[in-house]
């Protein structure tokens, strides 16, 4: 092909992009107004290669400042990938091992009372089978801990670790105190370290290490008054209680469970390399054998795998791959297939809420028009 074919093939490109890009906004932003929305992000992964980002409404509708693609959100359960991707790499380096005994890398005994012989192993907890629940809650350690609440038996489901599913946010808490306590480094700083700066993403779960200016903040939508109503908890700093925090035992103040803050085109690189199993132009975060791992579901009533879940209700007729986030207003989604080499994040920060087929209307609306504009 000549230069000159070249140059026209490159201008064709770059017109059906600019074509693409104007449908999908209009189309957006008529959404927006349908379903009540106060900011949404967006980013869109062809090839694996970012093609597309945007971002719609409000950072801050007090202050009137405007949401940008470098606004960074708290994703909410999106986080847990993170805390299990970390744990691969400790997988990898032969200091952890899927089938331990949580009992042993956690420091008291973690049994379900109803099976005490049956042994709870990390992959259980990473997969939401170890029959653990949040029914005592799950921002301290102590309320699974037999030696610290009398209650802590109210901690387990009625099926038998392993056999059953359900969902819970103490299973990634604990499991962000085990990678201190095998690490010797304090969570939110082991993750920057080993996923966040390897990739060159802005984030984390330290809310005192990150620009308070990018955050966008999270709104809640309350029917009686018909109105947004800011979360005033959603980037609370714990700035006190990291400062007194105790490795191992206080870990759930970062909120492995929930508290990643990123962009979404942060987010989306990230996506890139579970899209590219583990890869990434630098290397690898993980290997090919940790990311299909992570991506196995090991229960057909969740289709779960590791931090990461199979979904082929987001999209009609794609097998997608990838987790939800919702928190005090805040929805997120970051879904992808691997052997199409596409994905798509989306993030709002407050809409009024409806569902479709388990989603939130307004994630799948968008997820699904992007998808028919860019990728389809």
């Amino acid at each position: 092909m000549c230069l000159l074919q070249l140059s026209i093939t490159a201008h064709s490109q770059a017109v059906s992009q600019v074509a693409q890009a104007a449908k999908a906004e209009e189309g957006i932003k008529q959404m927006m107004e349908e379903e009540k929305v106060v900011g949404l992000s967006v980013a869109v992964v062809k090839n694996n290669k970012i093609i597309y980002t945007h971002s719609f409404g409000m950072q801050d509708i007090e202050k009137g400042i405007p949401l940008t693609d470098k606004s960074i959100f708290r994703i909410a359960s999106i986080s847990k990938s993170f805390t299990a991707t970390s744990i691969m790499q400790l997988v990898e380096a032969k200091k952890i091992s899927l089938d331990d005994d949580f009992s042993d890398l956690i420091g008291f005994k973690v049994r379900n009372p109803k099976f005490p012989n049956t042994k709870i192993t990390l992959r259980m907890i990473l997969s939401h089978t170890s029959s653990v629940n949040d029914s005592e809650g799950y921002f301290s350690l102590d309320v699974i801990n037999p030696a610290k609440n009398p209650n802590w038996e109210k901690c387990y489901d009625n099926y038998e670790p392993g056999k059953g599913y359900a969902y819970c946010n103490l299973n990634f808490n604990m499991t962000g105190a085990v990678i201190e306590k095998i690490t010797g480094e304090r969570f939110d700083q082991y993750v920057k370290h080993h996923i966040l700066d390897p990739l060159g993403i802005e984030g984390g779960y330290c809310i005192d290490s990150l620009d308070k200016s990018k955050f966008a903040t999270i709104y809640e939508y309350s029917k009686e008054a018909s109105k947004f109503i800011a979360s005033k908890d959603a980037y609370n700093p714990r700035s006190v209680e990291i400062k007194n925090h105790v490795m191992g035992q206080t870990t759930p103040i970062f909120s492995p469970t929930g508290g990643m803050k990123i962009s979404a085109t942060g987010l989306a690189k990230y996506m890139i390399m579970h899209a590219r199993n583990g890869a990434y132009d630098g290397g690898n975060i993980i290997s090919r054998k940790s990311s299909i791992q992570m991506q196995t579901k090991l229960s057909d009533e969740g289709n779960y795998g590791l931090a990461l879940r199979i979904s082929d209700k987001l999209i009609a007729g794609e097998t997608m791959v990838g987790h939800t986030g919702s928190a005090y207003g805040l929805y997120s989604a970051m879904f992808f297939n691997v052997e199409k080499k596409f994905g798509i994040v989306v993030i709002t920060n407050g809409c009024a809420i409806t569902y479709d087929a388990g989603f939130n209307s307004v994630i799948k609306r968008t997820v699904n028009s992007l998808y028919d504009i860019f990728i389809k």
